[in-house]
């Protein structure tokens, strides 16, 4: 590398380093011909960079050459990802342009960095919508997966580092990657990378529930290695006299999913019985893979019971990710539950790489159905009416719902996520049976469109000339292709009536004397706040709308600009984040001199005095105050980013008292309800709005709503309510 006698003596010790350690990286996964695209594009990096340059904090050759890493040793990527990876950065910070690249390092590689350049600029900060975000991602993926992996592990490495950004920032980027990335990373078999991800987002957006399992998770790791080491031992011994070469794992479950767990079985950290999974990796041919893992498992269930109702086989049939492993849950003596999944080498690779390990052992069953997936997106992109919110919906969809396996008429094996109906099985066969549908035969017997689909159900479709695509069949269906082609359909419906609508309206107008053109028509839809004149004409033909309204805009003068709904629009919000935030600090200070200000405490999450908030700017009500772990404002700040407001509290007033709502769980004993309100009212002198408590066999559970100062003034009232007799668990509740 001769081009190093440009960059000053530490530099240049910096540039070595990450070379050889490229190198001590990539040997063993590549071949000499990927080594020397590989070194090439090394090369090509430090001779396109400045000394002065940096990104991210470090030289962009540094932060270059780590991202290279992190996609072999993590994604599994292969030597064509790893070289634009490499050069990415530099090409785009010096505006090298493609033929240059083309020369250097290759077609190839120059056919990835146009792809990767195209989406670089993809941000939650930009009034575009995640939706389009997620939709111009998925354009990638139609046409090499390695760009999607590539900003994956871009995206990745910036969470890695989110101490080193702002508040807002953080917010933005741990949003983005719940609403973009995780789901994305899931259903490209990538389950590493999408529970870090998952688990950092809730460091941002749920800090106290976040410290309060990883301390759990913390204090009882001397328990769970050793419990691991006694639920091993035997079944060790016993691999060993069959032959069996094997690894065996325990690991805890993510954070994330362990919190997603307690809130979905409403259970606390102690009550969720499989926060962790033993692994048994199994090092044999690709030939006896299901076998010796068959043999694995009769071994395990001869040590301990296993729930038949917890096997899942997706060794016989893949998850469409690519995703093969046997999993099964067994009790150990004392009643606890253990999940163990059984895989061999290759499938834990998949598994962990994910789609990156396609290039590795392309043609392999399970990597059937990520063909099978990315064919299926192709199909979606063809149509210029794609909706990217379903296609972001399915993506969710997939993320943490189970897979449905049903067969056509020839035996053909078709998957579907939990919750499929009839409707989304046409759809899937073609679009033309889909609009027909009117039912079909499962299993021999005739069932409605909504009937939702079992496993190893066998469905023919019922078809009729007749029948027509409705509105509520958005309801009926769950997957992204049914949704997009209903609403096709619909539209194509729509433009014929407002066909009709527009004859309409001009013979109208000519009977009231007015010109039926542009200027007239844009009156009508800016007033009724239409979005376009198709909308405008479809509720003239289906008497949505008032002709007479009409009549009377275009014959009177100018008034107030009023919706649909004959409400004014309110113009103040589009300044109000200007003239509420203070220069100094950029916050929005929510205080008792907000009193003049359109602003709510939102109803979704009850904010209180102490709480980690921020604020979005809303359509027609002002600013809403939300919590920063609010359930629903993580959605709304995925889609808008560019609507938030940086907010915290000042000092508000001595007698300003905010609404909080307990949920308290206990023994149920005489007396416990006034122990429980004497607490309040006596010794916290609290008001309480409201309080109710429901018995049943020795138990009780009831909820109260009072009125608190601030967090701290809370959380006393916590501690000293938990002293009571009886009383087991005390949660705050959103709403």
């Amino acid at each position: 590398m001769e081009t190093l006698e440009k960059f000053s003596k530490p530099l240049q010790k910096i540039i070595l380093n990450q070379f050889r350690g490229l190198v001590r990286t990539c040997r063993d996964e590549y071949d000499m011909a990927s080594m020397a695209l590989i070194r090439k594009s090394f090369d090509f990096l430090v001779s396109n960079s400045v000394e002065e340059q940096t990104f991210q904090g470090v030289h962009p050759i540094e932060y270059s050459t780590n991202l290279a890493r992190m996609t072999v040793k993590e994604l599994g990527m292969d030597a064509l990802g790893v070289s634009a990876t490499l050069i990415m950065q530099c090409v785009e910070l010096n505006a090298i342009p493609a033929e240059q690249v083309r020369e250097n390092v290759g077609d190839r590689t120059a056919s990835i960095l146009e792809e990767l350049l195209k989406i670089s600029n993809l941000d939650t900060t930009t009034t575009q919508g995640q939706a389009e975000n997620m939709r111009n991602l998925i354009l990638t993926l139609a046409t090499d997966f390695r760009v999607i992996l590539v900003k994956i592990a871009e995206r990745m490495n910036r969470m890695r580092q989110m101490d080193r950004i702002n508040e807002k920032e953080q917010i933005l980027l741990a949003c983005e990657a719940k609403f973009i990335y995780s789901p994305l990373a899931h259903r490209l078999g990538l389950y590493n990378v999408m529970s870090e991800m998952e688990d950092i987002s809730m460091s941002v957006l749920d800090k106290e529930a976040y410290q309060t399992i990883a301390e759990k998770l913390k204090a009882s790791t001397p328990r769970r290695n050793r419990f691991i080491r006694e639920f091993v031992q035997p079944i060790r011994e016993d691999l060993e006299k069959e032959k069996i070469q094997a690894e065996i794992r325990g690991r805890p479950k993510a954070i994330s999913s362990i919190w997603r767990k307690m809130r979905k079985q409403k259970v606390e950290f102690e009550e969720v019985y499989d926060k962790f999974a033993i692994r048994v990796i199994i090092d044999t041919s690709l030939t006896k893979e299901k076998a010796e893992c068959w043999r694995a498992y009769s071994i395990i269930t001869d040590h301990y019971q296993p729930n038949p109702e917890r096997l899942r086989d997706w060794i016989s049939a893949p998850k469409s990710n690519g995703y093969e492993s046997l999993h099964t849950t067994v009790v150990v003596p004392g009643g606890d539950w253990v999940e163990v999944q059984i895989r061999t080498k290759r499938m834990n690779e998949i598994a962990e790489k994910g789609l990156a390990a396609h290039w590795k052992y392309k043609g392999i069953k399970g990597q059937a159905g990520i063909d099978q997936w990315i064919e299926k997106v192709r199909e979606a992109l063809d149509s210029a009416d794609v909706d990217a919110a379903n296609l972001i919906e399915d993506l969710k969809l997939s993320q943490f719902s189970k897979e449905i396996f049903v067969f056509t008429p020839n035996g053909d094996l078709k998957k579907f996520p939990e919750n499929a109906t009839v409707l989304d099985f046409a759809f899937d066969i073609h679009t033309d049976v889909g609009t027909s549908c009117v039912g079909a035969k499962v299993n021999g017997k005739n069932v409605p469109i909504r009937y939702s689909l079992q496993n190893g159900d066998k469905v023919e479709v019922l078809r009729s000339k007749n029948q027509k695509p409705k509105v509520d069949w958005l309801n009926v269906v769950v997957t992204s292709k049914a949704k997009g082609k209903i609403k096709q359909a619909l539209k194509e419906s729509k433009l014929k009536e407002s066909e009709q609508g527009k004859e309409i309206l001009k013979r109208r107008f000519r009977n009231w004397k007015i010109d039926f053109n542009d200027s007239s028509v844009r009156k009508v839809i800016q007033h009724f706040k239409y979005r376009d004149a198709i909308d405008l004409y479809y509720d003239v033909a289906t008497e949505k709308i008032d002709l007479l309204q009409i009549k009377e805009l275009l014959s009177s003068s100018e008034k107030p600009v009023r919706d649909k709904s004959g409400k004014i629009e309110d113009k103040a919000v589009d300044r109000l984040v200007g003239s509420t935030i203070q220069e100094s600090g950029d916050f929005l200070v929510i205080d008792e001199k907000l009193a003049n200000v359109d602003f709510k405490l939102a109803k979704c999450c009850n904010p209180i005095h102490g709480d980690s908030i921020f604020g979005f700017v809303t359509i027609s009500s002002g600013i809403s105050i939300h919590r920063m772990n609010c359930p629903n404002a993580q959605q709304l700040l995925s889609r808008y980013g560019y609507r938030v407001v940086r907010a915290r509290w000042s000092n508000v007033e001595k007698d300003m008292f905010f609404p909080v709502t307990l949920r308290i769980t206990g023994v149920d004993d005489l007396g416990i309800v006034s122990n429980i309100s004497g607490v309040i009212s006596r010794d916290l002198q609290v008001n309480m709005r409201s309080i109710s408590i429901d018995s049943n066999d020795g138990m009780f559970e009831g909820s109260i709503t009072l009125f608190v100062k601030d967090t701290q003034h809370l959380e006393a009232l916590i501690r000293k309510l938990k002293k009571v007799k009886g009383v087991m668990n005390i949660r705050r509740l959103d709403h």
